[in-house]
């Protein structure tokens, strides 16, 4: 047994500020031995996210006390019985996801879809269903999607983690492992954007920014960024962006002057049933509207029924990038070392582990884009 520095969400619903009230602890940790097909990772590098925001607001409920974070990269300190593939010193990136390759979504290539994990992730535990943290007092501390990443060490199973290239620096990986597959994937793999085409990108965190890249990626034409704050606009143009806007009540109206008739796809990424509309509106006759935000389980989306027939649209929500991270990460890897996703420019700020309340209320009032703790 192990014992690390972790940060752990104690409570949900705590009033903002969050360097105030201080939902998240930082707790000395006893972690268990890797089981079978684990791997005990030395952190690196762990980004905050908005679905670890959505835990500490209480918007998805999720059994408590937990080791929060689900974004990372590090290096494989011990290896569990029967796990192939992988030795000590392997740098990795980790997957919020642990697909277990047998299930119904599995085999038919839907990683992100994967039963058991989804199970797991829901419960609190590792894709095997059992808990490797503890604290002195006796009690047993939940996962968080399979990684609980805010912490200087972790147990994974090795079905979440996919090795990184050498020259890829932890930071910059910690972005791939959600930012990137779930943007990125969104615009190749659910929006499916073809060269030529025109894109609204609706939430412009880390999140929409990898949206963005992708897009581009794909080698769109009109590239639309809304959000409301001016810095990520000015950081939206600086990536290819051709025009922004600030997702004010006439967004839809103002897209449909720059782009006649709508664009053909739309990417929404803040989480907000709203915006979601306001994305659907924007398309086009025929055109597509891909949801990766996880709005709280209240709120309701309202659309004409008549659009989807009439209109040919298409509504579809992805998860994950709608991707498997095994296949995907590689050629996201591939992009990086060439030059054409520059997920480096998304890293707004760098913390200490014991600054993470503090990230979180940026991240609350959307001063920030993505926040990397950094452990050595």
């Amino acid at each position: 047994m192990t014992t690390v520095d972790a940060a752990v969400l104690v409570t949900s619903r705590a009033e903002s500020p969050y360097a105030a009230s201080h939902p998240i602890e930082i707790r000395q940790m006893q972690l268990d031995p890797p089981g079978p097909g684990e791997l005990v990772v030395r952190i690196k590098a762990a980004g905050l996210c908005h679905s670890d925001l959505s835990v500490i607001d209480g918007s998805r409920p999720r059994p408590l006390p937990m080791v929060l974070g689900h974004e990372a990269a590090g290096e494989v300190v011990e290896v569990g019985p029967e796990t192939e593939g992988f030795e000590v010193g392997d740098r990795v990136v980790l997957a919020f996801v642990p697909s277990c390759g047998k299930c119904g979504p599995c085999l038919e290539g839907r990683a992100a879809l994967c039963e058991p994990g989804a199970a797991a992730n829901a419960a609190g535990t590792l894709l095997c269903g059992e808990r490797r943290w503890h604290h002195s007092s006796g009690e047993t501390h939940q996962h968080h999607l399979g990684v609980s990443a805010f912490a200087e060490e972790t147990v994974v199973s090795a079905r979440s983690a996919v090795k990184i290239p050498d020259d890829l620096d932890f930071a910059t990986a910690a972005v791939f492992g959600c930012a990137a597959l779930t943007g990125v994937g969104a615009a190749l793999n659910a929006a499916q954007i073809k060269a030529g085409e025109s894109v609204a990108v609706f939430g412009l965190g880390g999140v929409g920014l990898s949206a963005l890249l992708g897009a581009k990626l794909a080698g769109c034409a009109d590239l639309i960024a809304i959000d409301p704050v001016a810095a990520k606009r000015d950081l939206a143009l600086e990536l290819g962006a051709t025009a922004t806007l600030d997702g004010g009540p006439d967004t839809v109206a103002q897209l449909r002057e720059l782009v006649p008739g709508g664009v053909a796809k739309a990417i929404e990424t803040a989480g907000n049933a709203k915006v979601l509309r306001s994305a659907y509106d924007s398309t086009r006759r025929g055109g597509t509207t891909v949801t990766v935000g996880l709005p709280a389980p209240a709120q309701m989306l309202e659309i004409p029924a008549v659009s989807l027939t009439a209109e040919e649209r298409t509504l579809r929500g992805s998860y994950l990038g709608s991707s498997s991270p095994a296949e995907m990460l590689p050629k996201l890897f591939a992009y990086w070392q060439e030059g054409r996703l520059p997920l480096e420019k998304l890293i707004s700020h760098r913390l200490r582990l014991d600054q993470i309340n503090e990230g979180f209320d940026r991240l609350h009032d959307g001063s920030a884009v993505r926040q990397i703790i950094e452990f050595d």
